[in-house]
Order: structure tokens, then C-alpha cells, then sequence
């Protein structure tokens, strides 16, 4: 049996592998997409103090610093038993809208955009940000990197720090926000709908008027009926900071709704053995494996899961857009709504379109004077115990790459005693196997000479989900993989030493 790897996969954040065995034939045997990374940051945030968890859990990671920021106060707001006052509450949303734009901006053109824009068959030295910009231009390439700019600085300017921000407490926020603030605010989230739009146009123009590039969305090799998740309002409409968690079944159907306190009740995880990161499934479905359809536990929550599972967007530019790609898509009504796309690849169109709500949200936030309270903190009176004299707090938010869930539990005290965090790359790990494998069965063929290129085409499977490997490992028994490389003074190998190794 033959192996081809990809090691590393390329263009996500984290560490990651792909082993894919073909038979004496030629034709895939299976895939592996394996994660090698150990984290343990459920591990040694036991025995802190509860109020340390938002500055403590975003040091996970560097991407996402503020989705788990947001999840912590949120669950430190249960713990602790208060109510944050409506001015945190929006003032939180704000800032998680600036952060929206800045992530899905990022992965449009430096991590997902360059197979499309670029080709996924061009040279790996050119399918990057630097090709991207050749592609579109110089002037392109600067307002990609000044709309990051112009968010971070938004960033910081409400949570305190540019990059692992300090402002959530629970209760509330540490600081409000000046008039001045929010003119700078509202006039860069003008800023902001401009660019989603233009955005927008670039895809229409150099993907969907490319006729080889539609036929790959539309293909099926980037295909899955899976279940799909995503946070909803009361209206069941896309929500990034708040709402109830809905998941809909391969044909559109709503499955459960559910608030984040309740997801035990619905999420398990499974675990195997060649991997560091766990499997979620639906819990009252089952694991069945790696299969999609309405009989698997398998779900997905991307930006495409969260359009798929909501009857419409909350703002108007956005909604106009998400029409215009249902539409396109070919998708049918159910009941007044649109059914769900299940090709894959629309998941880069469908980030546009939450790119382009972010922005209109955060124009709204800004404008409303509720915002501008200085009534930013309900101040706690201490945890909120439980018969068994311990205290429980449950957060979520939508991260980019999909639903991510803190759950703490402390002592009396308020000392961490267990923590458990669910976060959108765990959530799409199942999913994400599963198209590695799919793309690969579908484009590596008997006698066919496996090239660069369409090893790319492979990795573009996974790369549409946008996963923060970096932020989905946490604890799992076993040991971690030891590789030691023994070298003599002229720096040959003499020795090679692997313990537990995902190659063993």
C-alpha cells in the first residue's frame, strides 16, 4: 500500500498533517487528517481564579483572542449570577464586530482567497497574499491591510490591548465609550461596509463569471449533507455574540434549539487514537462514523452553516447578498426559507456576506445611543453555588470558524475546579475529515501522477473551513509524540528517537 503525505498542511493556523493510502491499484484506500498538536489549556486553567479565565483562555490563541474572550466573560456572567447592564452587552458586540471583519478579511485574501484568486494550480511561492495582490492590485492590497489596521485599532481602543485584549469582566465591561470614540467608530464601519462590498465584487467578478471556478463549487467533489449549527436570535436571524444555538438536519428541518448551558445535552465528543483533537457529533443521533446524511451525528458549523441554518440576516446589504447566493446556488424554499447549500466551497462566499453584516452591525451598534451609557458593570457579589456548593458557567459565541462553548466549574471561592472548551475547528474536525477524504477519492485516480497541484485541490478541502488547529487541541489521554534527533559534532544523525509517535 502506498502513502502520500501532505506535511504540513499550509495556509491555516496550527500544525497539521494529511496521510492518504492508496491500494495496490492506485485508488484511495482512506485519509487521515491528523492533528499532533497537544495544547492542555482545559488542563492548567484548573486551580485559577475564575475572574482570570477571559485574560487567561485568550492566550489560546493568537487569531482568536477575542472569540474567547467573549465565550469566558459570557460564562463568568452565569457563574458569577449577574446580568451584564444593555451598554456591555453592545459595547462587547461592537468590538466582536471589528474583530469579525479583521479574521474573515484575512482568510478571504492570505488564506483561503489565493486558491481562487490565484488558481489553485499555481506555484505554491505564488498562491499567498503577495500573489493575491499582484492579481488585484497594489491599491487592493493596501486597503486589505488598512482595513485590519483601522479594526485592530478599534480593537483596542474598547478592550485595551491590540491583540489579547483585557476589557471583559463579568457583570460587564471596564470601560465606556466616549462620543469621540464612536464617531471614529461609525466612521470607520462606513469604511468597512465599502470594502465587504467591494469584496463581494471580486468574488463575483474573478470566481462566479469564471466558469471553471463556478463547476468546482458546484461540483461534487466538495460536497457533504451533513447536519449544520449555528447561533440564531429570536427571529432566527445570523447572530455572532448572542441568540440560541439551532442546528437543522440535512434537508433544512430545525433539529434543536438549545441555549449553550444546555449543549451536554446535545454535543458529545469521540475520541481516536491518531489524533490530538476530539470528534463532537450529536448526541441524539449518534456517531455512525465518518458518513453525512440524516443518520450520522455529523455537523458542521462554518460561516455557510450559519447562513444554511437561518431564515435570513439581520441587516439589509447583507441580506440582499444572501439571497443573491442562495439564489445562484440553486437553492429551494422550505416553508418560506431557503433549504441549505451543502457544496462546500460556497462557505468563501458566504464569509463575504457575514464580512458585510459585520460591518453593518457594528454601524448600528455605534449609532445607537444605548451604547454610549457609562452604566457598563453590574458588579458581582460573589459565585453563584449550587446545591452542591459549586458554581457553573456556560458561554458561547459564533467564532469565525464556528460555535465555541467555555464551561467552567469552581469551588465556592470561586477557584476553577474543571473546564471544558468546545471550539469551531473541534466542531468542523468530523466534517473536515470527511471532505479530505471525499476530494481525494475524487481526484486521485489509477495511474494518475499526483501532482502539486492537485495535492492543493486536496488541501482546499479543509482549508474552507478556516481551522484554528492552535485553538481545538486540549486534552486527550496518552502521552505526546517525542521526536529526538540525536546529532554528532558535524551535525549527522546518529541517533533517532520517537516515542508514541502518530507514526508508530
Amino acid at each position: 500500500m502506498r502513502k502520500i503525505s501532505i506535511d504540513p498542511v499550509t495556509r491555516l493556523e496550527g500544525h497539521g498533517k494529511i496521510d492518504i493510502f492508496l491500494d495496490d491499484e492506485g485508488n484511495v484506500k482512506n485519509t487521515y487528517f491528523i492533528v499532533p498538536e497537544l495544547r492542555g489549556f482545559e488542563q492548567f486553567c484548573t486551580g485559577r481564579l475564575a475572574e482570570d479565565m477571559p485574560v487567561l483562555t485568550n492566550r489560546i490563541c493568537g487569531v482568536c483572542p477575542e472569540a474567547h474572550h467573549m465565550a469566558s466573560v459570557k460564562a463568568l456572567d452565569r457563574l458569577f449570577g449577574v446580568e451584564p447592564p444593555p451598554a456591555a452587552k453592545k459595547i462587547r458586540e461592537l468590538l466582536y464586530m471589528a474583530f469579525y471583519v479583521t479574521d474573515h478579511t484575512t482568510h478571504f485574501y492570505a488564506l483561503g482567497g489565493p486558491d481562487f484568486i490565484v488558481g489553485p494550480d499555481a506555484p505554491p511561492s505564488e498562491r499567498n497574499i503577495l500573489g493575491v495582490i499582484r492579481k488585484v492590485g497594489l491599491d487592493i492590497g493596501k486597503e486589505v491591510i488598512e482595513t485590519r489596521a483601522r479594526n485592530h485599532r478599534i480593537i483596542e481602543m474598547i478592550g485595551g490591548r491590540g491583540i489579547h485584549l483585557a476589557g471583559g469582566l463579568p457583570g460587564g465591561w471596564s470601560k465606556s465609550l466616549s462620543k469621540e470614540e464612536l464617531d471614529e467608530i461609525k466612521f470607520n464601519a462606513k469604511k468597512n461596509i465599502d470594502f465587504a462590498l467591494f469584496s463581494l465584487k471580486i468574488f463575483d467578478d474573478i470566481v462566479l463569471k469564471n466558469p471553471v471556478y463556478k463547476e468546482l463549487i458546484l461540483s461534487d467533489v466538495y460536497i457533504h449533507r451533513t447536519y449544520y449549527m449555528g447561533t440564531v436570535d429570536e427571529l432566527n436571524r445570523v447572530n455572532f455574540y448572542d441568540g440560541k444555538i439551532r442546528v437543522i438536519d440535512p434537508e433544512g428541518n430545525e433539529f434543536v434549539k438549545y441555549d449553550s448551558a444546555d449543549y451536554a445535552e446535545h454535543i458529545a465528543e469521540r475520541v481516536e487514537p491518531w489524533t490530538y483533537l476530539k470528534y463532537p457529533y450529536l448526541k441524539n443521533v449518534g456517531w455512525k462514523g465518518f458518513v453525512d446524511g440524516p443518520e450520522s451525528g455529523v455537523y458542521s458549523c462554518t460561516p455557510l452553516s450559519r447562513l444554511n441554518v437561518s431564515d435570513r440576516m439581520a441587516t439589509p446589504l447583507a441580506q440582499e447578498n444572501f439571497e443573491k447566493m442562495f439564489d445562484t446556488l440553486s437553492a429551494k424554499r422550505n416553508d418560506g426559507r431557503y433549504k441549505p447549500v451543502h457544496h462546500r466551497l460556497a462557505t468563501h462566499w458566504a464569509r463575504l456576506v457575514e464580512l458585510l453584516y459585520a460591518s453593518e452591525r457594528m454601524l448600528e451598534l455605534a449609532s445607537d445611543d444605548e451604547t454610549a451609557s457609562d452604566k457598563v458593570r453590574t458588579i458581582p457579589q460573589g459565585v453563584k453555588v449550587n446545591g452542591s456548593n459549586e458554581a457553573v458557567g456556560i458561554g458561547s459565541v459564533e467564532a469565525p470558524r464556528g460555535t465555541l462553548t467555555h464551561h467552567y466549574v469552581s469551588d465556592e471561592k470561586g477557584v476553577i475546579k474543571k473546564v471544558n472548551l468546545i471550539v469551531g475547528t473541534t466542531n468542523n474536525y468530523a466534517p473536515m475529515t470527511m471532505s479530505i477524504k471525499r476530494a481525494a477519492e475524487k481526484l486521485i485516480s489509477k495511474g494518475q501522477v499526483v501532482q502539486e497541484g492537485l495535492l492543493n485541490m486536496i488541501e482546499m478541502a479543509f482549508r474552507l473551513y478556516d481551522p484554528c488547529l492552535s485553538c481545538s487541541t486540549h486534552s486527550l489521554p496518552g502521552k505526546m509524540p517525542l521526536i529526538v534527533k540525536i546529532r554528532n559534532k558535524d551535525g549527522d544523525i546518529i541517533r533517532h528517537i520517537k516515542r508514541n509517535s502518530y507514526d508508530d
